[in-house]
């Protein structure tokens, strides 16, 4: 077939028709125009590609056209030909049913200057060939309409880049797609190909006519993925083995925050989390999965839960819990949509859990209680979101977080006979908002033997209640409090599995900048499932799962060990940035000793966790952790107490940004750090005025 490229279609106007002739004098063989209205009756076998661009918003009538035209254009795609869509031509993938999804954004953009943002796992897309960055050089913006996907993420597209306006990056305006259909390729680039235009769009503009064009060859993406091998192949294009966690859960790519329906079903265990496929930023909220057989090596699922464009969830599928509803798994979700977060439901239609349907009754509450004053805020109507769901005898109930106007964040309960029609019962537990926030999100409620906990995430920490829960009078009366982590761990969620455990995982959000963290094209982790469990005191307590010993690779043992001031005690030949450490230290007489990790040779990184016994504090850290710019480097400390024999225990787990810290199984700190070089891996310890008594130190090279 005669390579012939620029056959246009176009609204037959002149102005239109010269724009596209002097965008391609310099790269076709030959071009054509033809009327929208015409192209029904249009051979196209003959030509490659065609290129539709738009300066304004299809209109009905663009789109009755584009009706009577859409069957030679599916035919012509099907048989491997090209099209690309530009700007306003951006919204004809939808009305083609190329795309699920409309585009939410279509309007003339009121910056001076546009550029586009590259989605790092496509940085060798055939797209960007010669574009040598992420964020190219802008041009000056046109009046042309802008075409994107902003608040929904598109179905069925891969996005490829985003929007780069005024110097600041605008992650979640998703404007450059591809679309595989049959043999066909369709690329929509819906701005900055308009107007003015630098070497950058020029070179932008050739490169997507020849990957439409080139349907000889394997398409370079394929559309999002939906199968474990191709979020294999997502993970193994975003590797950044610097700073990404190796044995700690990350998303395949992109964005990741709160567990959400975790449980053990048919002896498997199921992670579902908050993740957003559009990029690493929050934004069109979906749930991501994984299952594992051991807690320590999880496998990616395709994702569960989508939002619905016209549904009660099309800003979000938020966080929620998984329930048993008499052998039926069913999760109970927060929906997000305009200015609404209200519950819904589904059930899962297969035992491995991976397709699910929303019950069509959804949002299941209509509205918040009359009976609270429930906090307005500017972005929300009400404050009233996340679930946990459980059942006694025959009645369900379940906790909603949220806030009470003047007073606090709520823990607001409810109940059910049937999981489907929800009577407000009262606040199981209300805040004082000057110490516990104003706002009460992802709240928990866990019941042990020897009593109750309620924890709740009130935006920067999570707050842990501890006492009795009344099942009689579903009061909860709370008599201790406290952290469950000072450092990075929010949102977390447990569950009961097989063995009787209460497991728990937590998000361990990022402390770099958003700049940053795009150019990593991941955020987020999970924290290591903690085993929870209360003290005969009525505490919190901490351990970790035995099944997270099997990542143990070499060993090194120290006995005996006394650390002098005069000198730090290098722990040669430990080194690396996978580790486990466990040390005991007779802590009766010291002021002030520590562990080094991620140090270079010349001491330029270094990351302190310093043991200030005289305080009772440990505190990582951070100030030296990182020679970048774009990272917090404040510190992160939490209290500890000695045992009864004067001793202090600590057992790190090390992960490449991951740090993990718990003190005496009764405190947990994790933080992040992000360094620069490679030779970032010495260990050492260290004694800031007194000789300090090692008891035991044992130190694990871990694998993943």
């Amino acid at each position: 077939m005669e390579s012939r490229y620029g056959h246009e279609l176009h609204e037959a106007t002149h102005r239109t028709a010269r724009l596209i002739v002097e965008r391609d004098e310099h790269s076709r063989s030959a071009d054509e125009t033809v009327s929208l209205s015409d192209l029904a009756n249009d051979e196209l076998a003959e030509y490659d590609v065609l290129w539709w661009h738009r300066e304004q918003p299809m209109g009905s009538s663009a789109r009755a056209r584009l009706d009577d035209a859409s069957n030679s254009l599916r035919e012509f795609l099907s048989a491997g030909g090209g099209l690309l869509l530009t700007h306003g031509a951006v919204e004809a993938a939808e009305a083609l049913g190329i795309e699920t999804s409309r585009p939410d954004v279509v309007e003339q953009t009121d910056a001076e200057e546009s550029g586009f943002l590259v989605r790092p796992q496509y940085k060798h897309h055939p797209i960007f060939e010669g574009i040598d960055t992420l964020r190219p050089e802008p041009a000056p913006a046109s009046d042309a309409v802008t075409v994107a996907y902003d608040s929904l993420y598109p179905r069925d597209a891969d996005v490829l880049a985003s929007r780069h306006l005024d110097g600041e990056d605008c992650p979640s305006e998703s404007s450059i797609l591809c679309w595989t259909v049959g043999d066909g390729r369709v690329v929509g680039v819906g701005s900055d190909l308009s107007g003015r235009h630098t070497e950058t769009q020029r070179r932008l503009f050739k490169n997507c006519l020849a990957y439409a064009a080139g349907a000889e060859e394997a398409p370079a993406t394929t559309g999002r993925p939906k199968d474990r091998e191709e979020f294999e192949a997502l993970r193994e294009v975003v590797p950044d083995e610097n700073h990404r966690p190796a044995y700690h859960f990350t998303a395949p790519a992109n964005w990741l925050n709160d567990p959400n329906g975790l449980v053990q079903w048919n002896g498997r265990y199921h992670l579902f989390y908050q993740y957003n496929p559009a990029g690493p930023f929050h934004g069109s909220i979906h749930w991501g999965h994984a299952v594992s057989d051991d807690l320590v090596s999880w496998t990616d699922e395709p994702v569960a839960l989508a939002p619905d464009q016209d549904g009660p969830d099309a800003d979000g599928v938020w966080s929620g819990c998984f329930v048993d509803d008499d052998g039926t798994p069913t999760v109970m979700y927060t929906g997000g949509a305009s200015n609404d977060q209200l519950p819904c439901l589904a059930r899962a239609t297969d035992g491995a859990l991976r397709n699910w349907k929303k019950d069509p009754r959804n949002p299941l509450i209509q509205r918040v209680p009359d009976e609270v004053d429930i906090l307005q805020t500017i972005d929300w109507d009400y404050e009233f979101r996340d679930h946990c769901v459980w059942r006694e005898d025959e009645t369900w109930y379940q906790v909603i977080g949220s806030g009470i106007d003047g007073e606090g964040g709520a823990a607001l309960l409810f109940e059910s006979d049937d999981l489907l029609e929800w009577e407000y019962c009262h606040p199981l537990l209300t805040g004082d908002w000057r110490r516990t926030g104003p706002m009460w999100e992802c709240p928990e409620l866990l019941r042990f033997d020897n009593g109750a906990v309620l924890h709740v995430s009130d935006y920067s920490k999570v707050v842990w209640f501890a006492g009795e829960y009344d099942e009689s009078t579903r009061q909860f009366d709370s008599e201790e409090t406290g952290l469950l982590d000072h450092g990075v761990f929010y949102a977390p969620q447990s569950f009961v599995d097989d063995d009787g455990r209460t497991l728990m995982f937590g998000w361990l959000k990022e402390d770099r900048d958003g700049e940053a963290q795009w150019d990593a094209g991941w955020s987020g982790a999970m924290s290591l499932p903690r085993v929870v469990s209360l003290t005969e005191d009525g505490a919190l307590q901490y351990s970790l799962p035995e099944e997270i010993q099997r990542l143990r690779e070499t060993h090194h043992s120290y006995a005996d060990l006394t650390i002098s001031p005069d000198e730090p005690t290098t722990l040669s030949p430990v080194e690396g940035d996978m580790l486990e450490l466990k040390l005991t230290v007779d802590a009766t007489n010291v002021g002030e000793f520590g562990i080094v990790l991620r140090e270079t040779p010349d001491g330029s990184e270094r990351t302190v966790v310093r043991c200030n016994i005289r305080k009772r504090t440990v505190t990582v850290d951070r100030s030296q952790s990182s020679l970048s710019d774009a990272v917090n480097d404040q510190p992160h400390s939490m209290p500890v107490s000695l045992e009864s024999d004067g001793s202090l225990s600590l057992h790190l787990y090390l992960d490449r940004s991951v740090l993990e810290l718990f003190a005496n199984d009764a405190q947990a700190l994790a933080t992040r750090i992000y360094p620069t070089r490679e030779d970032s891996t010495g260990v050492s310890l260290y004694a800031a005025d007194t000789d300090v008594s090692v008891e035991a130190l044992e130190i694990w090279d871990l694998g993943a």
